[in-house]
């Protein structure tokens, strides 16, 4: 039997890496080498026993996380076109029925009986040598989007989608809420599209990084100015900053939420209604996946210097649990190669790729 490493939770704050059978490619799937996967707090969640689906029956340990992910097509099975092999891609976290309302107008990420790779269903997720997935779900990469960037594509069309709905148009002034991995990724992509981009945060750290990125105007709540804001976008977990970007933005404006809070927020209608403002959410990349690859690819945007480290499958545990890879950089991101194996004294540190 074909065997493979696989990061597996097997309960709340547990782990083992296990030596599993590779996955086989089904009719309508392929399987996929693994060269990179992205820790996000979704992972982070289910690590610590709080992720939402865990208590609503939609996902159970022991399970396989890992959805921001890239690698190559090793084999493709019954009905697959095989040009697919050897061809370098990333997948859609989300899989629809494929026949339902909402799937048949394109809107399978918000399918009720939806799978979610590392997620929702039982789906087995990326942080393994080998996936398998539907052929469906695939984007192939171009030459110029590598492995790092292929697995920033997910995160990438999630910030894409924000800013897009924040609609600001060049010279328009722009608030993130939140300078992480999603906030910064929405604060490039506003700032690709011409706008004035304000950063507000809590931790220094990440707004001395955002400075680094060319981010000037960055502020906590207390230094935030009294500036018009014509869109603003929470991309927080705390549940009073909704409400908060309701009253900083401008009348006619638009605010965006792309953070989740582990409770309710708690948002004044009225505010809304008196100063006609849009509010819209953000689920998922799916709809923008591909422009987001073009993004990569183009040199629009470079999210690169988010990544702040690549560990190994047997260092994602640590990496769960808040601690930062030894020698990590300034950025909010971790990635993983599955391809890497445990350090050794005298060996290549856990973040170096394989010689």
């Amino acid at each position: 039997m074909d065997l493979m490493r696989a990061f597996v939770l097997t309960a709340p704050g547990s782990y083992e890496v296990q030596e599993l059978p590779a996955p086989v490619a089904g009719p309508g799937e392929v399987v996929v080498d693994v060269e990179r996967v992205g820790v996000c707090g979704t992972d982070m969640e289910f690590f610590t026993g709080t992720m939402a689906y865990l208590h609503q029956g939609h996902a159970a340990y022991p399970m396989r996380i890992g959805h921001e992910w890239a690698g190559r097509v090793s084999a493709a099975g019954d009905g697959v076109d095989p040009g697919w092999v050897g061809r370098r891609v990333m997948g859609d976290t989300m899989l629809g029925c494929g026949g339902c309302r909402r799937c048949l107008r394109g809107d399978q990420h918000v399918c009720e009986r939806r799978l979610e790779v590392g997620i929702r269903g039982g789906l087995a997720g990326a942080l393994a040598e080998r996936l398998a997935v539907p052929a469906t779900s695939l984007h192939g990469l171009p030459d110029s989007v590598d492995a790092v960037l292929g697995a920033l594509v997910e995160p990438g069309g999630n910030a894409l989608r924000a800013a897009e709905a924040a609609a600001t148009r060049p010279g328009d002034r722009a608030l993130v809420l939140g300078p992480g991995t999603i906030g910064l990724l929405v604060a490039l992509f506003l700032r690709a599209a011409g706008a004035e981009v304000h950063l507000m945060g809590e931790n220094t750290p990440s707004l001395a990084f955002a400075r680094g990125l060319g981010f000037e105007h960055t502020w906590t709540e207390d230094s935030l100015p009294d500036l018009p804001f014509d869109a603003v976008v929470d991309a927080t977990n705390a549940a009073r900053l909704p409400h908060r970007a309701v009253e900083l933005v401008e009348p006619g404006g638009r605010v965006v939420y792309i953070g989740l809070a582990a409770v309710p927020s708690r948002i004044d209608t009225r505010a809304l209604v008196l100063k006609d403002v849009t509010a819209v959410g953000v689920l998922s990349a799916s709809p923008g996946l591909d422009a987001a690859i073009r993004a990569y690819a183009t040199g629009v945007v470079d999210p690169r210097p988010l990544v702040a480290a690549t560990v190994a499958l047997d260092d994602v545990g640590p990496v769960l649990a808040g601690e930062r890879p030894a020698g990590a950089g300034a950025g909010p991101k971790v990635h993983v190669d599955p391809r890497l194996r445990p350090h050794r004294r005298g060996g290549p540190r856990p973040w170096e790729d394989p010689a």
